[in-house]
């Protein structure tokens, strides 16, 4: 039996699958408030007792992350992005995600990026590119301190400069390998590398070259 929805709810809960599909994302309740015609406290109105009928979920108190719920009670299939930040550089150590360092966010298909606590960051140089991976190309990463073999990573160097490459441990060094032989292979000390997430997708962009 379906949730019997007023007029109203029914108007907020259609507007909202069309954003998400279209955006990726639930937009803010100041943005659905103007795109609807009325008040921001008739828009938080509606969710209170949309949430109340089980149609949709907040997460987290404070959240504008929205889901809707399908009728079986799982998430509703527009519901199917997530949303990770863009560090701006990689530090040493994780967590990764002080929000100062954000050069803002991704949205990501989360059926095909299932990871948790993933981030993203922008590539600089064409070094991978025989692995498919150009400049300005946001690297998916999953966050990780250490690798196999031939995995491709995220890896800070002295500490200080992040740069994604082929990893590859030998007996006294870490070799840091590139995709492209118009640059050389990188090896260092086991401790001037430290690595700091697997790359598990890339996502071309406008910016990309």
């Amino acid at each position: 039996m379906e949730t019997q929805l007023t007029p109203g709810q029914k108007q907020l809960v259609d507007y909202l699958k069309s954003a998400i599909q279209r955006t990726g994302k639930a937009p803010s309740l100041r943005q659905a408030a103007r795109d609807l015609g009325i008040s921001h406290a008739a828009v938080s109105q509606r969710l209170k007792l949309l949430e109340r009928k089980g149609v949709v979920r907040r997460q987290g108190r404070y959240s504008r992350t929205l889901h809707l719920i399908g009728p079986t009670g799982q998430t509703d299939g527009t519901q199917r992005w997530v949303e990770v930040p863009v560090v701006g550089r990689v530090n040493a150590g994780l967590p990764l995600y002080a929000q100062q360092e954000w050069e803002g966010s991704l949205v990501l298909d989360s059926s095909l990026y299932r990871g948790r606590n993933l981030f993203a960051l922008r590539v600089r140089g064409n070094s991978m590119q025989g692995a498919g991976i150009l400049e300005g190309d946001m690297a998916v990463c999953t966050p990780r301190q250490y690798a196999e073999n031939g995995e491709i990573v995220v890896a800070l160097v002295h500490e200080e400069e992040a740069t994604v490459k082929r990893f590859f441990l030998h007996r006294d060094h870490v070799e840091l390998r590139p995709e492209n032989p118009d640059y050389p292979v990188m090896r260092y000390g086991f401790d001037e590398v430290l690595v700091q997430g697997r790359v598990v997708g890339i996502q071309r962009t406008l910016h990309s070259k």
